[in-house]
């Protein structure tokens, strides 16, 4: 080989030499970490799969300290075992929160002592605990006698949890709330979004429950960096409703774009909206609605075996609630067994705000509440089998009725003994605005294909299905005290082309005649559920024709619908 072939020889091994090392480098960076802000595809991107929203290198900085929870289904509690009392004490085990009120005035605390209601007559002491962890497994297994849950809980566990439910403690009116990224305006907006909260916890029933009512679907995610399901609201998960908040403002503080809200308790709900500098708002808490229903769970073993025991401690909490309900301030210092997380009491100031978030049950409320039926909003078995929807067959395969749980002797009792007479039901809304709810944006919408007669303003009330819309309408009406619905009708907009070749005077006909139809079918709905349902103010429902003028779908079945706007108090 001459000297120049030698020369050329060597340049080429050394080209291909570091096209070689190149080509590792490469190889090697694509596996490994990616600088912030630059995406690392997740292998269902590149095969072709749906792509996750977007995050800075798979899991966002701003919430890679939290530990989110993969989305199973509820744990299997342990079988079942009787509660047996030891020096004719009574252990009750409750949570932080001031819905317990009734049951430690009547205890005088929380420690079993002589002088507590239950002693006097009951014949038999109380020693309350306090923890926020789910005790539903120890509950079951005979360690304590009672505990207080909320009734969508119930259907999480559904048969294996042997428990009787003996009544109802309170409603959550203001401690759990929806707070989003400042230009969601309404739960239909949360359509593809991701949402943290607490699993099978009264917060992933709240965000279901409103998903529902907005006919939107929703999605149990691992994690926030798993692909979003643009049709469906996501939910992620934390151990705690609190830590859901606090997750949502990290998020928000980081610059994260992974969580777009939390359902949390307050009174995190205002420390993050207070914390985000604008960026957060509260969409809704549960003041006005009546969904989150908190009872007393009884370990079955126990309640069979004495069943005069649990009728005088429902007594004796119904008795109190009323006596908390009538002069609140006279109670605000037995709240101090309630401590912050920083290990202080409450304070007298913070007695009051948390109470001003429950309604206290009585007793004609309570009977109320147990024998409504299915269809009645507020009942028991209202909130159990709208729990059992929310959550679905994939969640909770074999569902139980209300019946499996609820057992209203004890109330039964305490009404026919008179021990109570003078108890009057009474739930108001609470307002803070002066506004008419109407005057501000719908809490959520829906369309609704109600079935009119052809060429006809008339409801086809052949139809069962249109029979099941005006129940809809009305259980929004019963489970929100004070809302509003406001019926916007809407027609198919087929012969728009037709009258608008006819001239503009045409089309101005045509619409005027669309939006006439369209108003009528709105009054017709209204007054079917004024006819149906008696109880219903009529102030309460308000009618607009909308016309043509708003498709929201590419076919005329559509488009040819009654909206529900559903004002909530505020």
């Amino acid at each position: 080989m001459t000297k120049l072939g030698k020369i050329v020889f060597t340049l080429v091994v050394l080209l291909l030499a570091g096209f070689a090392v190149t080509k590792l480098l490469n190889k090697k960076d694509s596996s490994g970490p990616r600088p912030p802000g630059v995406l690392t595809p997740p292998d269902s991107a590149q095969k072709g799969g749906p792509t996750p929203a977007p995050t800075a290198g798979g899991k966002d900085e701003a919430t890679a300290g939290f530990d989110f929870k993969a989305a199973e289904k509820a744990k299997q509690l342990p079988a079942p075992r009787a509660y047996v009392p030891k020096d004719n004490t009574i252990l009750v085990n409750l949570s932080t929160y001031a819905g317990y009120a009734g049951l430690i005035a009547a205890n005088g605390g929380l420690e079993p002592n002589d002088n507590s209601w239950f002693a006097k007559n009951g014949g038999f002491k109380l020693k309350i605990t306090l923890t926020d962890e789910d005790s539903w497994p120890d509950l079951q297994d005979g360690k304590f006698a009672a505990s207080a849950t909320t009734v969508d809980v119930l259907s999480n566990y559904g048969r294996q949890w042997q428990a009787v439910v003996p009544a109802q403690v309170s409603w959550s009116r203001g401690a759990d709330g929806v707070i989003v990224r400042k230009d969601i305006k309404r739960v239909n907006d949360l359509k593809g979004k991701t949402i943290a909260t607490a699993a099978f916890s009264e917060s992933e029933f709240f965000i279901r429950y409103l998903a529902q009512e907005a006919g939107l679907a929703v999605k149990r995610l691992d994690g926030p960096e798993e692909a979003r399901d643009p049709e469906a609201v996501n939910l992620v998960f934390l151990e705690e409703a609190f830590t859901a908040g606090d997750a949502f403002l990290a998020d928000l503080k980081g610059g994260g774009h992974q969580l777009d809200g939390c359902v949390t308790w307050a009174p995190k709900t205002t420390e993050v909206v207070d914390a985000s500098a604008g960026a957060a708002r509260q969409l809704v808490d549960n003041r006005n609605l009546l969904v989150i229903a908190d009872i007393l769970v009884f370990n079955k073993g126990f309640a069979e075996a004495q069943p005069d025991t649990v009728q005088k401690i429902v007594e004796g909490m119904l008795l109190h609630n009323d006596k908390i309900r009538a002069n609140p301030e006279s109670y605000l210092a037995s709240l101090s067994v309630f401590k912050n997380d920083d290990g202080k009491p409450w304070t007298t100031e913070q007695a009051r705000t948390e109470l001003a978030k429950v309604h206290l049950s009585n007793l004609p409320e309570n009977l109320a509440f147990f024998r409504g039926s299915i269809e009645e909003a507020g009942s028991f078995a209202s909130v159990f089998e709208t729990a059992n929807l929310a959550y679905g067959p994939a969640l909770q395969p074999t569902p139980v009725s209300s019946a499996y749980f609820a057992n209203i002797k004890a109330l039964e009792a305490i009404d026919k003994s008179g021990a109570l007479t003078g108890q009057v039901a009474s739930i108001q809304p609470i307002k803070s605005s002066s506004q008419a709810p109407i005057e501000k944006d719908p809490l959520l919408t829906r369309d609704i294909r109600f079935y009119f007669l052809p060429n006809s303003s008339d409801l086809d009330m052949s139809k069962q299905e249109n029979a099941e819309f005006l129940a809809n309408v009305n259980r929004l009406l019963g489970v929100s005290p004070g809302s509003m619905i406001m019926l916007a009708g809407h027609v198919d907009d087929t012969r728009k082309e037709e009258f608008r070749k006819g001239g503009e005077a045409m089309l101005k006909r045509g619409t005027l005649e669309a939006k006439g139809l369209s108003e009528r079918r709105a009054q017709e709905v209204k007054k079917r559920l004024l006819e149906k349902f008696p109880a219903i103010k009529g102030d309460r429902l308000e009618t607009v024709g909308r016309g043509w003028d708003e498709p929201t779908g590419k076919t005329p079945d559509l488009n040819r619908r009654v909206e529900v706007q559903w004002f909530t108090v505020e």
